[in-house]
C-alpha cells in the first residue's frame, strides 16, 4: 500500500467517524433541550442521565442500539433511539442490561422500532444471563401505530413473555416506576422480580383517570388510582417506595450488591496487553475500494499484534487465526480482501469465499468449540464464488458446511462487518440471523443482496427484458442512464450502516476504534452463561 492510499484511506475514515460521532451527538439530546428542561423541572432525571448515576464511576456503558429509528417516523417528528436508551452497564461491580425509557422523545411512548429494540434487550440478557434493570417512564403504546406493534409474536406482548422466561431461568429483573407506567406496559414492572416506585412522579395502573371516568363513571386522581401510596401501602404491588429519582436509583444498587454469583463459561483470559502495531493506523490500512491485508487489520486489534493463524497457506481468502483481545482468548475468522494465490498457483479474488476457504472456515469453527473459545467474524465479504468451476467443484456443498458450522457452533459469537457484507456472504459469515451475541459495524459497512451498481444493473435488465417481451419499444440511452441512476441511489441509501441499525440489522455502528472495547465487553458478558458442548458429528463430512 502507498502512502497516498494509506491518507486517502485515513482521510475516508476520519471523516466517516466524524460523521457517526455528530449524528450520536443528536440523538443523545432525545426529544430536545426543551423536553430536558420539562423533565428537570419536574423534578425528574433523563434517562441517559439515570443511566449515568446509576452506573459505577468510571466505568463504560456500552449502549445498544442508539441509532435504532434514524431518520424513521419523520412525518411525527422522529424517534430517535426509539424512544430508549438501553445496554450493558456496570452497577456495584456487576454487568447488567439497563433498559431506561426516554419521556423526552413522546413521552416515552412504545413504538414498533421500540418493541423490537426492548426485545433485543432482552435478548441479549437472557444469552449472556445478565440482571436486568428497567427505568420505566412510558405512556403506553403510541397508539396510531397501535397495529405494527400490538398482536404478533415479536411484538409489544412478547416483552412480558420474556418477563416470565427470565425469572424461571432465575435472571434477576428490577424495575424502578420514575413516570407514568400505563395499561399494558403496567405489566412489565409487575412481572420484573422487585419493584420501586417514586413519589410523585411515579404512577402504575391498567386504566388512567380518564379512561375510567369514561369506562365505569368514576373520578379519581392520578395519586389515589396508582401513586406510591396507593400501590405499595395499600396494593401491595410495588415492593419499595421512595422520594426521587436518586433515592430510587441507589436502592438498585443496593439491591445488585447483595446478588450471589452464577456459574461461568469459563472462557480464557489473562492480563490485557494493548497491541504493539499502533492501533489508529487502522484509518489508514483499512480500505473499502483497494485490496489491503486483514492481517494487517488483526494486528491492530489484537494484544500484542500477536496471533497463530490456521492453515495459513489454504483457503487463503479467510484468515482464520488464534488471538487475545483485551486478555480474552478468541478465534477470529476475517475476509481477506487481497488477491491471493491459491495452493494450484490460480489467482483467487479478494473478498470472495472459494471452496478452500469455506472448507477451511468450517474446520477451524470446529476447533473452538471443541477448545471452548468465542468467535469474532471480521465481514468484507462480497459473496461464495461462482461459474462453471466453482459449482463443479462443490461451492454449494462447502458454503453448506460453513453455515452449517456456524449455526450450530455453541461459543459466543460477534461480529463485526468493516467493508462489504453482501448475499450468502453475510449468512457464511454469521450476520444477524445466525445469533452473534452482538454484532456491530464499522462507518464503512455496506449490507445488502449485492452491490448498488450490480443491483442496479440487474434491475435494469429485467425492465428492458419485461418491455421486450410485451413487444414495446426498447428504452432510449437517456432513458436507461436515469433509471439507473435512480435505482442505484435509493439502492446505495439502503445499505449504509445507519439504514441497517435504525432497524436492528447491527447493534451498533461503532468507531474502528472502540472494536477491542466491544469484543472485550461482548465476552466478559458471554461468560456469565455456561455453554452447550458443540455437536462434532455435524462435521464429519
Amino acid at each position: 500500500m502507498t502512502d497516498i492510499d494509506f491518507n486517502l484511506n485515513e482521510d475516508y475514515m476520519r471523516l466517516a467517524v466524524d460523521e457517526l460521532k455528530a449524528k450520536l451527538e443528536k440523538i443523545y439530546l432525545g426529544g430536545g433541550q426543551k423536553k430536558i428542561d420539562s423533565e428537570h423541572k419536574k423534578g425528574k432525571l433523563t434517562a441517559r442521565e439515570r443511566i449515568e448515576y446509576l452506573t459505577d464511576k468510571n466505568s463504560t456503558f456500552l449502549e445498544i442500539a442508539a441509532l435504532v429509528g434514524d431518520e424513521m417516523y419523520q412525518e411525527i417528528g422522529g424517534c430517535p433511539s426509539g424512544g430508549v436508551v438501553a445496554g450493558i452497564g456496570y452497577v456495584s461491580g456487576r454487568q447488567c442490561m439497563i433498559v431506561a425509557n426516554d419521556a423526552t422523545v413522546k413521552a416515552g411512548a412504545w413504538f414498533p422500532i421500540a418493541g423490537k429494540k426492548n426485545l433485543r434487550a432482552q435478548e441479549i440478557a437472557m444469552e449472556n444471563r445478565l440482571p436486568v434493570i428497567y427505568l420505566v417512564d412510558s405512556a403506553g403504546v403510541y397508539l396510531p401505530l397501535q397495529d405494527e406493534i400490538f398482536p404478533d409474536k415479536e411484538n409489544f406482548g412478547r416483552v412480558f413473555r420474556n418477563n416470565a422466561k427470565m425469572s424461571s431461568m432465575g435472571i434477576p429483573q428490577i424495575s424502578a416506576i420514575m413516570g407514568s407506567c400505563v395499561a399494558g406496559g403496567a405489566y412489565l414492572p409487575i412481572m420484573s422480580d422487585e419493584s420501586i416506585i417514586v413519589e410523585g412522579t411515579g404512577s402504575i395502573f391498567l386504566a388512567g383517570p380518564y379512561l375510567v371516568k369514561s369506562a365505569i363513571g368514576e373520578t379519581v386522581d392520578k395519586e389515589t388510582l396508582g401513586g406510591a401510596e396507593t400501590q405499595t401501602a395499600l396494593s401491595g404491588v410495588c415492593d419499595y417506595k421512595v422520594k426521587d429519582d436518586k433515592e430510587a436509583l441507589d436502592t438498585i444498587k443496593k439491591l445488585i450488591d447483595k446478588y450471589g454469583k452464577f456459574e461461568t463459561a469459563g472462557f480464557d483470559r489473562i492480563k490485557p496487553k494493548k497491541p504493539k502495531a499502533v492501533e489508529k493506523e487502522l484509518y489508514g490500512i483499512f480500505s473499502t475500494t483497494k485490496p489491503y491485508d486483514v492481517r494487517e487489520v488483526i494486528k491492530r486489534i489484537v494484544d500484542d499484534s500477536e496471533f497463530t493463524e490456521y492453515k495459513e497457506d489454504y483457503g487463503q481468502t479467510i484468515v482464520t487465526c488464534y488471538a487475545r483481545i483485551d486478555g480474552w482468548s478468541v478465534g477470529i475468522v476475517a475476509n481477506q480482501r487481497s488477491v491471493v494465490k491459491s495452493k494450484k498457483g490460480e489467482v483467487q479474488i479478494g473478498g470472495v469465499i472459494y471452496s478452500d476457504s469455506a472448507d477451511k472456515a468450517a474446520r477451524f469453527i470446529m476447533l473452538c468449540n471443541q477448545k471452548k473459545i468465542p468467535l469474532l467474524f471480521m465481514q468484507d465479504v462480497t459473496g461464495f464464488m461462482v461459474g462453471s468451476r466453482s459449482e463443479q467443484g462443490g461451492i454449494i456443498k462447502d458454503g453448506a458446511k460453513l453455515v452449517n458450522a456456524v449455526s450450530n457452533s455453541t461459543v459466543p459469537k460477534f461480529t463485526v462487518i468493516t467493508g462489504n457484507s453482501y448475499g450468502a456472504g453475510n449468512y457464511a459469515m454469521c450476520g444477524k440471523a445466525y445469533d452473534p451475541r452482538l454484532i456491530v459495524a464499522w462507518p464503512s459497512a455496506k449490507i445488502a443482496v449485492m452491490g448498488g451498481a450490480q443491483a442496479a444493473n440487474t434491475i435494469l435488465q429485467m425492465q428492458v427484458g419485461t418491455l421486450e417481451a410485451k413487444g414495446a419499444e426498447t428504452m432510449n440511452p437517456e432513458e436507461k442512464a436515469k433509471i439507473l441512476k435512480d435505482i442505484k441511489d435509493h439502492y446505495d441509501k439502503t445499505t449504509t450502516p445507519y439504514y441497517a441499525a435504525a432497524r436492528l440489522w447491527v447493534d451498533a455502528v461503532i468507531d474502528p476504534l472502540e472494536t477491542r472495547k466491544w469484543i472485550s465487553i461482548g465476552i466478559e458478558a458471554a461468560n456469565n452463561a455456561p455453554v452447550e458442548k458443540f455437536n462434532v458429528g455435524v462435521m464429519q463430512t
